[in-house]
């Protein structure tokens, strides 16, 4: 499945940039979020508690950060393990430009899990994972304490 979206952020590139980085403000804008760790230089571990409807499986994972050009992109990759429930991964490049007064900021995200999550939480594809990204900008916009604003789709 492919989902995502472009915001318009009134912040520099160099504070979204910033933000993206922040565990702490990643942490209060991803639902369920336990723990968030830099491990290493391009390389976070995060553990988190998913919502999938009959379920609440708690979710271990690796972050990993590549193609990194400072203050204008990156792809985040990752796998979660959610026990007897199997694996989910997936992508995400992230892409800063500067527009007006502030930054665009585009996510495009492709990923997958296992049947037994999909089983669980199939009510998360579609029109429901794009308000759970929209969800996660809003609350990242908040956090990092800059106004944010969904913009059309390309």
């Amino acid at each position: 499945m492919d989902f995502g979206g472009r915001y318009h952020l009134k912040a520099t590139r160099q504070e979204v940039w910033h933000a993206l980085n922040n565990t702490e403000v990643l942490k209060a804008s991803i639902p369920g979020a336990k723990r968030l760790d830099w491990v290493g230089e391009d390389t976070l571990e995060l553990e988190l508690q998913v919502n999938l409807g009959l379920v609440k499986p708690t979710f271990k994972g690796d972050l990993q950060l590549s193609g990194i050009v400072p203050a204008e992109r990156y792809t985040l990759s990752g796998k979660g393990r959610g026990g007897v429930l199997g694996l989910a991964q997936g992508a995400a490049d992230i892409v800063l430009t500067d527009r007006d007064d502030g930054t665009e900021l585009v996510f495009v995200a492709r990923g997958n899990a296992s049947p037994r999550i999909m089983q669980f939480g199939s009510a998360l594809i579609g029109d429901r994972a794009q308000k759970v990204i929209d969800g996660f900008f809003e609350r990242f916009g908040a956090a990092m304490g800059a106004e944010i604003v969904a913009l059309p789709r390309a």
